[in-house]
C-alpha cells in the first residue's frame, strides 16, 4: 500500500430491510453479539449450531477478549463480535472479508485487490481500526500472537494477514475497539482482533458453494468439511478434523463497465472550475481532447523503436522510428502525426507513425486469482475433574497471482540504492555510454564476452537498421509476446497446545504454547534482467526485430524467472492465575497474574538488490527488503473489583521489555455502572505502545514509491514542460493537464535508511459508552473513543529536497537525492529524482476520536422472528502534528503516508434484518460508507481545499451504498440451501481519479462492489 480532521457532522440515514443472521448465543463460553454491539447483548437470539458440540457445562466461564480474568460479566471495554453464522446470512464467504466490513475498520486497510495493483505486501490483507493504519491493530489466534505478513505494508509496516485465517473452525471474532497493551503488549493501540476457533465438534458438516458476477467474471468456489467425534462431558475427550478449499478468479479492467475499462478517461467531464473540462486520454500515444497529438510521446507497449545516433553515442542524429515499419503496430492502433504536431517541442523525438495502446483494458487487472485450501485439528480432553487440555495443528496455503504488462525494456539502467551512480566499469559491452546511459544497438556484434567488438572480429548488427550507415540505434519499448507474471505463495504452519482449569480449589490457571511458521515464495516471470539484455545486445541472439521469432530459451534468459523465499516466525509461551480473594457488596474480588515470552522474527531479503551493481538485477522490480529478530518478555496482571452491585472497578497493567532495548510499562483502568437494570455506563483510559517494526528499525534500505506532486516542484522549472506553450497551456501545480508526462507521469523512489534508534510509538487513550436495553429484546450502544498517539514514526517530509533539487539548490541536511538516469526523449533536460533517502523519525502526533453506534432487536411475531442490528461508526477527528503543525484529515483522501492515499471515511456502517419463517430465512444488508474530499494536507493542500482533484473533477467523491440479500431454505435438519444476491441494485463504486490502489476507484470504499451484481449459491449440511 501506499496516503483525516473534525468536519461537519452528517447524519447518514442508513435505510434498508436487511435481514440479519441468527445470532449465535446458546453457548456459554461461545455468548456473542454481532458487530457493533458489546457481548452481553447476545441473548437477544439464538440458534441451534446443527450436531455442533454446545460448549456450556456448568461452571465454565466466559473468557472476555482484553481480560485475563475468567467471570461471566463483559468488560468495560467495547466488544463487537461477528459470528459465522452473521457471516452466512449476510453472505460474506470469508472471515477476512467479514472483518474488512467491520464498520470500525476505516482508511489504509489493505485488501486482497491491492495485489493485482502493486502492493507491497502482496498476497496478504489486513485490518486498519480506527484509521490507525495496519500496524495498530493487534490480531491473535485464540488469544495469542500471530507471526507478522513476512512482506510488509508499504515496505514497513509490520501485520498479520486475514487470509491465514482457517475460515471453517472459527467459533467467533471479537474485535476489541479498545486500547490493550495492558493485555497483549505491542500493537493493540486501535483494538484487537482475536479469532476464537471452535473448542470441540461432534458429527461432520460441510458445504459446497460456488458464485459469480452477473457480467460473467468473478466466478468463486467454496468446498469445505469438518468432522469430529467424542464428548468432552461424557467421554472426557473431543477431536476434530477440519478442511477446506477455496478459489476466486481474477479479474481484468477490460471486463469491467466503462469508465474503469480504459486508459481513456475523456468521458470524465465536469464544470468545477466554470469551463466544462473533459478528462485526459491516457492511451499511450492517443489524442487529446481536441483529437491532436499532443500528449508526448510514449514507447507505449509491445512495440520496440529506434533512434539514430552517432557511433559512440553522444549525439541523437533523427526522431525514433518503429523498428520494423513493415510489421507496423505489433500491438495498438497506428496514428501518423501531421508535420504540425511532429513540430511541438514536447514531440521532438516522435517517430512519423506511433502505437496508441489502451494499457488499462489491455493489461490493467481489478484482483488476482487468488486460490486457499488447508486442514486443521484439535484433541482436546478432560484432565482430572477441574482441568483441560487441548492440542491444535493448521496448515493454509494461500497463493495470490495476476499477469501484467509487457515486459519492459527502459532507454537506461535506472539508478540504483547501493550503486546509484554509473562508471565505466559498468558497460564493458559498450551498448550503454557511461556518460548518457542511453541503451542502444551497436553497430557490430560479436560473440558473448569478447571485450571489444568491431569490424575486424564482428559482423554488422541485423537489428540495427542504422548499422549500415555506421550508426547505433538507441532502443526503447516493450516485448509484445513476454508479459509480467506476479505470483505469492504462502505457506502457514501453525501449533497451539495448552491446559486450563483450577487447582487448590479455587485458583484458575491456564498456560498455552504456539509456534507458527510462514513460508513465502514470491515468483516473477517476465521481467528483463538488465544485463542480460545488455548481453543479448551485444551478442546479437535476441531478434528486436522479429521479436516472435526468439527461441524460447532466448526469452527466458531475457527475462529469467526470479524466485524469493522470505519467512516469518513466531514462538510464544504465556501462563494466567487466578482467584477470587474476598467479597464485596457487588461480588468476589478477582485478581489474575500471568507472564508471556515470545520470538519474532522475519526474515525478507530484497527480490531485486543491487549488490553486485545497477545492471544485475530487473528492470521494475521493487528493491524492498528486511529482516530482524526480537525476543520479548512481559509480565501483567489485572483486578476486578465488583464494590457495588451497581459499579464495578477494574485495572491491569503490563510490562514488556524487548531484546532489542525497548521497554514499555501499560496501565489500564476501566468502571462500570449500572445505575438502573436498563442502562449500564462504562468508560476506560489506557496507556500503550507500538514497538517500531522490523521493516523501521532495520539495517536494509527499504524504498517505497509515491507519487510525484507538483505542489513540491518549483514554478519555474514545471514552465518548461508545458504541453503547448503557444496555445497558453502553461505547465503549473493547479494545471497537470498541461504538464509534459515527462515531469508528472512517475513516482519518487522513498528510501528509508537504518534507523536503529526509533523509539516505541506511544498511546493514550480513553473510551466511554452507553448501553440501554429498555427491553431484553432491544439493546441500543453508543461509545465514544478518543486515542492520541505520540512519538509516531515517520518519514521526513521530502518535499523540501525535492524543491531544492529541481530548483538547482544545495540540498537540506538529512536527505540524499539521487537522480535518475537521463531520459532520452529529454536529454538536455535535468535528470528526474529517481529516490530520496532519509531516515524515519520519532516526530508525529496522531489523534483519532470518534463514536460507534449499534442497535441491536428481536421480535417474534406469532413464529416469524424478526432480528436487526445496525452498526455505525464516525469518525471526527484523524489528525497528524510535526513540529507543531497540525494536519487533519478526516472526510479527505489523506494522509497519504498514513492511508497511502486511500482516504479516511467519516461514517462507515451497515444494517441488517432477518425474517425467520422457520424453514425460510431471508436476510437483508445495507453497507453505507461516506465520500470525502479530493484533497490531503499532507500534500500541500489546506484542508478540504479539493487540491488533489483535477480540474475534470469534482471536490467530492461520493458516498457508496450497497445492498445485498440471502435466502437460506432449511430441507430438513440435515441439509439446508441458500441464495446470495450482493450489490443487488448493481451499484458501481463513485469515480476517483486520484486514488492508486485501484483504477478510477478507492478499493477501500468500493470493495467488492466494482464486480457489480453477483450472484452465489451453495448447500450445508450436518450429521
Amino acid at each position: 500500500m501506499f496516503t483525516i480532521h473534525r468536519s461537519t457532522r452528517k447524519a447518514a440515514l442508513l435505510a434498508a430491510v436487511t435481514p440479519f443472521a441468527m445470532l449465535y448465543a446458546g453457548a456459554v463460553s461461545a455468548q456473542t453479539a454481532p458487530e457493533g454491539a458489546s457481548t452481553d447483548a447476545a441473548s437477544i437470539a439464538q440458534q441451534t449450531q446443527g450436531t455442533e458440540a454446545a460448549d456450556d457445562q456448568a461452571g465454565n466461564d466466559i473468557v472476555v477478549t482484553g481480560s485475563i480474568i475468567r467471570g461471566t460479566d463483559a468488560g468495560p471495554s467495547p466488544v463487537s463480535t461477528i459470528t459465522t453464522e452473521n457471516l452466512d446470512a449476510r453472505g460474506i464467504n470469508t472471515v477476512q472479508a467479514g472483518i474488512q466490513a467491520l464498520s470500525s475498520n476505516n482508511g489504509p486497510a489493505l485488501t486482497n485487490s491491492f495485489t493485482a495493483n502493486g502492493a507491497f505486501a502482496s498476497g496478504a490483507s489486513s485490518v486498519s481500526l480506527r484509521g490507525l493504519s495496519t500496524n495498530s491493530t493487534l490480531v491473535l489466534f485464540d488469544g495469542l500472537r500471530a507471526a507478522y505478513y513476512p512482506l510488509s505494508d508499504d515496505g514497513s509496516r509490520n501485520f498479520v494477514d486475514l487470509n491465514t485465517i482457517p475460515d471453517d473452525i472459527v467459533e467467533r471474532v471479537d474485535v476489541l475497539r479498545d486500547g490493550a497493551s495492558s493485555s497483549y503488549g505491542a500493537d493493540a493501540i486501535a483494538g484487537v482482533v482475536n479469532i476464537i476457533t471452535k473448542r470441540s465438534f461432534q458429527g461432520v458438516t460441510g458445504r459446497v458453494e460456488a458464485g459469480i458476477a452477473e457480467r460473467g467474471y468473478n466466478a468463486n468456489q467454496r468446498l469445505s468439511l469438518t468432522a469430529g467425534t467424542g464428548d468432552l462431558d461424557e467421554k472426557g475427550y473431543n477431536a476434530y478434523v477440519s478442511g477446506f478449499y477455496y478459489r476466486a478468479e481474477g479479474v481484468q479492467s477490460k471486463s469491467l463497465p466503462a469508465p474503469f475499462n480504459s486508459s481513456d478517461e475523456r468521458g470524465l467531464c465536469g464544470d468545477r472550475t466554470g469551463t466544462r473540462v473533459c478528462g485526459p486520454n491516457n492511451v499511450a500515444n492517443g489524442l487529446d481532447a481536441n483529437g491532436s497529438f499532443t500528449n508526448g510521446f510514449a514507447i507505449g507497449t509491445g512495440n520496440f523503436y529506434v533512434r539514430p545516433a552517432n557511433a559512440t553515442n553522444t549525439t541523437a542524429l533523427g526522431r525514433y522510428q518503429l523498428l520494423n515499419p513493415t510489421a507496423g503496430c505489433r500491438v495498438g492502433t497506428p496514428y501518423n502525426p501531421t508535420a504540425a504536431e511532429l513540430a511541438l517541442p514536447i514531440n521532438a523525438t516522435a517517430p512519423g507513425t506511433v502505437c496508441q495502446v489502451d494499457t488499462q483494458n489491455l493489461y490493467g487487472n481489478v484482483t488476482p486469482d487468488q486460490e486457499r485450501f488447508g486442514g486443521s485439528a484439535r484433541f482436546t480432553a478432560k484432565v482430572g475433574d477441574t482441568s483441560e487440555a487441548y492440542f491444535q495443528v493448521n496448515f493454509q496455503q494461500s497463493t495470490a497471482s495476476y499477469t501484467g504488462v509487457p515486459a519492459t525494456i527502459r532507454a537506461n539502467a535506472p539508478a540504483g540504492i547501493l550503486f546509484p551512480q554509473y562508471s565505466t566499469s559498468q558497460n564493458a559491452t559498450a551498448a550503454i555510454d557511461p556518460r548518457s546511459a542511453i541503451l542502444a544497438l551497436p553497430v557490430y556484434i560479436c560473440a558473448r564476452g569478447t571485450a571489444t567488438c568491431n569490424a575486424t572480429n564482428g559482423t554488422l548488427n541485423p537489428n540495427n537498421p542504422f548499422a549500415a550507415s555506421g550508426q547505433v540505434a538507441r532502443l526503447v519499448g516493450t516485448l509484445a509476446n513476454e508479459r509480467e507474471f506476479n505470483e505469492t505463495r504462502s505457506r502457514v504452519y501453525r501449533a497451539a497446545m495448552g491446559i486450563n482449569g483450577t487447582i487448590f480449589g479455587d485458583v484458575d490457571y491456564r498456560a498455552d504454547a504456539t509456534a507458527m511458521h510462514t513460508d513465502l515464495r514470491r515468483r516473477t516471470d517476465g521481467y528483463v534482467y538488465i544485463q542480460h539484455l545488455l548481453d543479448v545486445i551485444a551478442d546479437g541472439s535476441y531478434n528486436f526485430v522479429n521479436p516472435e521469432l526468439n527461441s524460447q530459451a532466448t526469452l527466458d534468459y531475457l527475462t529469467p524467472q526470479n524466485i524469493t523465499n522470505s519467512s516469518s516466525d513466531l514462538y510464544q509461551a504465556q501462563f494466567t492465575l487466578g482467584k477470587a480473594l474476598f467479597a464485596l457488596p457487588g461480588g468476589d474480588l478477582r485478581v489474575a497474574v500471568g507472564g508471556s515470552v515470545f520470538y519474532e522474527a522475519v526474515d525478507a531479503p530484497s527480490g531485486n538488490p543491487d549488490t553486485n551493481g545497477p545492471t544485475q538485477r530487473y528492470f521494475r522490480q521493487n528493491a524492498f527488503g528486511t529482516s530482524g529478530n526480537r525476543t520479548v518478555t512481559s509480565a501483567f496482571g489485572e483486578i476486578n473489583a465488583p464494590i457495588l452491585d451497581q459499579l464495578t472497578l477494574n485495572a491491569s497493567g503490563r510490562y514488556d521489555h524487548y531484546s532489542t532495548g525497548q521497554s514499555n510499562f501499560s496501565p489500564k483502568f476501566g468502571a462500570i455502572f449500572t445505575p438502573i437494570q436498563q442502562v449500564t455506563v462504562r468508560g476506560t483510559y489506557s496507556r500503550g505502545f507500538r514497538i517500531p517494526s522490523f521493516g523501521e528499525a532495520n539495517a536494509l534500505p527499504t524504498t517505497g514509491y509515491v507519487t510525484q506532486q507538483l505542489s513540491s516542484i518549483p514554478a519555474a522549472f514545471l514552465s518548461q514542460y508545458s504541453t503547448n506553450p503557444g496555445a497558453g497551456q502553461i505547465c503549473t501545480a493547479n494545471t497537470p493537464n498541461n504538464c509534459s508526462g515527462y515531469i508528472t507521469a512517475y513516482s519518487i523512489g522513498q528510501t528509508t535508511l537504518a534507523s536503529p534508534d526509533l523509539k516505541p510509538e506511544k498511546s493514550r487513550s480513553f473510551t466511554a459508552g452507553i448501553k440501554f436495553e429498555p427491553i431484553r429484546s432491544l439493546s441500543l450502544t453508543v461509545d465514544y473513543y478518543n486515542i492520541k498517539k505520540t512519538g509516531a514514526i515517520t518519514t521526513p517530509d521530502l518535499s523540501p529536497a525535492i524543491a531544492a533539487y529541481y530548483a538547482g539548490q544545495a540540498i537540506p541536511t538529512g536527505f540524499e537525492v539521487i537522480p535518475d538516469a537521463v531520459d532520452v526523449n529529454n536529454p538536455t533536460a535535468r535528470p528526474k529524482i529517481a529516490f530520496v533517502r532519509s531516515q524515519l523519525i520519532n516526530a508525529q502526533t496522531i489523534k483519532s476520536e470518534g463514536i460507534d453506534f449499534g442497535a441491536n432487536g428481536f421480535v417474534d411475531f406469532g413464529g416469524v422472528k424478526w432480528t436487526t442490528n445496525l452498526n455505525a461508526s464516525l469518525i471526527l477527528e484523524l489528525s497528524t502534528t510535526v513540529d507543531g503543525v497540525r494536519q487533519t484529515y478526516v472526510d479527505t483522501l489523506g494522509n497519504f503516508n498514513l492511508t497511502a492515499g486511500s482516504g479516511t471515511f467519516e461514517w462507515k456502517g451497515n444494517w441488517s434484518n432477518t425474517f425467520d419463517f422457520g424453514d425460510l430465512a431471508l436476510t437483508g444488508t445495507v453497507n453505507y460508507t461516506s465520500g470525502y474530499d479530493l484533497s490531503a494536507m499532507d500534500q500541500g493542500d489546506a484542508y478540504k481545499d479539493c487540491g488533489q482533484a483535477p480540474a475534470y473533477s469534482g471536490c467530492r467523491v461520493k458516498s457508496y451504498i450497497t445492498a445485498d440479500a440471502n435466502a437460506t431454505f432449511k430441507v430438513n435438519d440435515k441439509f439446508s440451501f441458500y441464495v446470495n444476491a450482493l450489490n443487488i441494485f448493481n451499484r458501481l463504486p463513485p469515480i476517483d481519479p486520484v486514488t492508486y490502489g485501484a483504477y478510477l476507484y478507492n478499493a477501500v470504499q468500493g470493495g467488492e462492489g466494482i464486480f457489480g451484481r453477483s450472484y452465489r449459491a451453495g448447500a450445508k449440511f450436518n450429521f
